[in-house]
């Protein structure tokens, strides 16, 4: 009975993590980047993948609410994250530069 308690506990594990690096991802992502790729808005997949990450910690795997929360997490995972990612820019967060154009830097004419 521990062998099984044992894999229980490394897959409860890895689905937190799985859950939880695609919270991340969907925290670092842009906002409009969801919407140029027609997928629902930011703020719904942090709410969904942030339920999905609580329920993971909380209940354990062989209940339905993980069940849910990974079938939430595949979704991002498969379906929005590579819609985004396929954006220009990958649809991340990053600061540009005061001199930079609509597009690319510029460089002074050189």
């Amino acid at each position: 009975m521990q062998g099984f308690a044992g894999i229980m506990w490394l897959l409860s594990m890895a689905l937190i993590i799985f859950s939880g690096f695609a919270l991340f991802d969907a925290a670092v992502r842009r906002e409009d980047a969801y919407r140029a790729a027609d997928k629902k808005t930011k703020p719904f997949w942090m709410i969904i993948l942030g339920i999905a990450f609580v329920v993971n910690l909380l209940f354990p795997i062989l209940s339905f609410l993980p069940i849910i929360g990974l079938i939430a997490t595949i979704v991002y995972m498969v379906d929005v994250r590579p819609a985004i990612r396929a954006l220009p820019g990958g649809g991340r967060s990053r600061r540009g530069s005061s001199s930079d154009g609509p597009y690319g830097p510029w460089n002074g004419g050189r």
